[in-house]
């Protein structure tokens, strides 16, 4: 048997905001213990018995990051292979592309295993027998899809109704009073969004119920560029063809249609992690109800959850609230009102208010920065670029730079210039100067930096070179 473990990464998390941004969704959320959803999803994948290769689907902006967060992870004992997208197109053309990859590489009858990034699994050991009775039964040519006994009425989830492993229907999120009856009935099951199936019947089927969605896909990975590596690979879809194919899930494109969906029945610990309480009842409450992650400080607080990493947070008088804090961004919500968070990111987006986008740091190939003060024509950050990473050659039109090293050796090109920079020396870069910033020791190297000028936007930014393919 070979399996390949398929992680799609694709969703925002708009109701995790203000942690949860456009370039830093829900899958690199940290929970307590250090580990980032994604990071455990990854770790369930490879852990898994016959895994020959874990694939990653995701947006191509978040490629570097994503191979970071599983470089932390330890060991990684399989190839590695991404898949990256322009953008999101939902489910069933990712799918697709990992579909037509798999079958290529392995063969049609190779096993594919869909793992969402962004979810939680208590139960290792549940999810390992699990997967072991969905891959059987993807062996015999279903489509098997994993359905969690519900705990409870729970309006957020899809439903499943199974005679066994047989699936009768998917039905959509319900009202309080039917997602009772659903539960009552012992007939219903949560739907995972997680599926198993082989290369071949993935094909077979969406040729059959999407086909123009398999042909889109088809026709952009023709035309697509694929870059190989030690133990590692990615493909970057073609936007202008990739775009060509319709957004749909692929439950809709495929699972309400099919005869050959299944189900595998299952306690596994699962949660989507789908709103700030779902987070907040990870954390043990006090003996007032509060979950409290930070530094917090209460007078007569009950049933709040409160997440403070980078200041202290005082409440006095208050109850069933949510108060989630970032250097940015502040959030207060009731906590029955928590999937409403996702209205705020509406607001904001449709402003084109930076903080739907971004955090105050902003992870890059080559390392971070983070914005420490910023007013009228003038902004400060600290850089810090990793071991032997170097920014593009590039200009600004718009405005000058002021680099001051603070610790570490900078290799910087300055125009015409070639300098090594030494801790509390700098170097000073005019608008229209080509200038690269590289890091050519063994420790991180933190400067900060000082722009001046009439326009400071991100995208003021003309690269010549670059080793991360962003020219």
């Amino acid at each position: 048997m070979q399996l390949i473990p398929v992680i799609l990464s694709g969703g925002a998390g708009t109701r995790l905001w203000p942690v949860s941004r456009e370039l830093h969704p829900k899958p690199f959320i940290r929970l307590s213990d250090g580990q980032s959803l994604l990071q455990k999803s990854f770790l369930r994948a490879k852990g898994l018995p016959g895994v020959v290769e874990v694939l990653t689907v995701t947006n191509r902006d978040l490629f570097f990051k994503t191979a970071d967060e599983y470089r932390e992870t330890g060991d990684i004992p399989m190839p590695l292979g991404f898949i990256l997208e322009s953008e999101g197109r939902n489910t069933a053309p990712a799918i697709a592309a990992a579909a037509l990859t798999i079958s290529k590489t392995y063969g049609p009858k190779a096993i594919m295993l869909f793992l969402t990034a962004d979810h939680l699994i208590g139960d290792i050991s549940a999810f390992t027998v699990a997967v072991k009775q969905a891959v059987e039964l993807a062996e015999t040519g279903k489509i098997t899809t994993f359905g969690i006994r519900p705990e409870g009425p729970e309006t957020g989830y899809g439903y499943i109704e199974a005679d066994g492993t047989h699936v009768r229907r998917f039905v959509e999120k319900p009202d309080l009073e039917t997602a009772q009856a659903y539960v009552d009935s012992g007939k219903y099951l949560w739907n995972s969004g997680m599926f198993c199936m082989t290369a071949e019947t993935a094909m077979t089927e969406l040729k059959k119920y999407a086909p123009e969605v398999l042909q889109a896909v088809a026709n952009s990975l023709e035309v697509s560029r694929r870059v190989e590596g030690k133990g590692q690979y990615q493909i970057e879809l073609d936007a202008k063809t990739f775009a060509q194919a319709e957004s749909i899930s692929i439950d809709f494109a495929l699972m309400e249609k099919t005869n050959q969906a299944a189900v595998v029945s299952c306690s596994i610990g699962w949660s989507d992690i789908g709103s700030w309480n779902a987070l907040g009842d990870l954390v043990p409450p006090d003996a007032q109800g509060n979950s409290v992650e930070g530094e917090a400080f209460l007078h007569d607080v009950k049933n709040c959850y409160i997440q403070a990493d980078n200041r202290i947070v005082a409440a006095v008088g208050v109850e069933n609230l949510i108060v989630i804090d970032t250097p940015d961004a502040l959030l207060i919500a009731d906590k029955n009102r928590s999937q409403d968070v996702k209205q705020i990111v509406g607001q904001l987006k449709k402003i084109g208010h930076e903080a739907y986008r971004l955090h105050r740091t902003v992870h890059r190939p080559w390392g971070t920065y983070t914005v420490l003060e910023e007013g009228p024509n003038f902004k400060m950050k600290r850089i810090v670029v990793k071991p032997g990473a170097s920014l593009s050659l590039q200009m600004h039109h718009h405005r000058s730079e002021h680099w001051i090293v603070v610790d570490g050796m900078a290799k910087v090109v300055n125009g015409e210039q070639d300098l090594l920079i030494a801790t509390n020396e700098s170097t000073f870069i005019p608008a229209g100067h080509k200038h690269r910033l590289e890091n050519p020791g063994k420790i991180d190297l933190v400067l900060i930096e000082v722009q001046s000028g009439q326009y400071l936007g991100e995208d003021d930014i003309v690269r010549f070179e670059d080793h991360y393919g962003r020219v």
